[in-house]
């Protein structure tokens, strides 16, 4: 995947500010953040979107969660409340086609969507 941006940060050919690293999963600061704490967190392996998730998957799909759990703790905003994103596709607010999970938190964090949404 050469042209995949999380897939060059995981060869290290772009830098990060990691969080946690192990063989399968990497976690580290948006560059955008949209809370005050903002990790993403994404399985080394290239899976381009949720929709993509093959039953063979299970065990990575389940480490990232646990791994946003620890790493929540480790920040220190797993007691007040934190939000775990992942979006799919265009209409889901997806940009870069790498399946990754946005762990937000540090402050209260308002409702996902409007009232008004149709």
């Amino acid at each position: 995947m050469s042209e995949c941006i999380f897939c060059k940060i995981v060869e290290g050919t772009i830098p990060s500010k990691k969080v946690y690293e192990n063989d399968s999963v990497l976690a580290f600061h948006d560059i955008q953040p949209a809370a005050p704490v903002h990790v993403l967190i994404i399985p080394k392996k290239h899976i381009p979107t949720m929709n993509d998730v093959q039953e063979t998957d299970a065990a990575l799909i389940a480490e990232l969660f646990a791994t946003a759990r620890q790493i929540a703790a480790e920040l220190g905003i797993a007691e007040a409340g934190y939000r775990l994103v992942n979006n799919v596709n265009a209409d889901g607010g997806q940009v870069v086609y790498h399946l990754h999970v946005h762990l937000l938190g540090g402050r209260k964090l308002g409702a996902l969507l409007s009232d008004n949404a149709s």
